[in-house]
């Protein structure tokens, strides 16, 4: 599995800004398959940064209602990635 593969978005909430500054960690939507290993090499690769710890979290898809239809959202994995002491990735930089 590419490393590319492995991480699809990072998950930007006020909870997940809340952690990058005071925990330094950052979250990530990952492939369902990885593990924590994997997670951090390709964290490692893409961003040039050290990776001091990894967890992971299954998260399951909320239901949702659009009148009498019942949906419900996919299940995911989050990836809590704690980078680190000196380490940053800055998603918007120009912003």
């Amino acid at each position: 599995m590419n490393q590319f593969d492995i991480i699809k978005r990072p998950v930007i909430t006020e909870k997940t800004n809340i952690q990058k500054e005071e925990n330094n960690q950052l979250s990530f939507e990952v492939d369902m398959r990885a593990n924590r290993v994997e997670i951090a090499r390709a964290i490692e690769k893409i961003f040039s940064v050290k990776v001091a710890k990894t967890r992971t979290v299954h998260v399951q898809g909320k239901i949702k209602r659009r009148g009498r239809i019942l949906g419900k959202r996919k299940d995911w994995k989050k990836a809590i990635v704690t980078l680190m002491p000196g380490e940053r990735i800055d998603f918007f930089e120009g912003v």
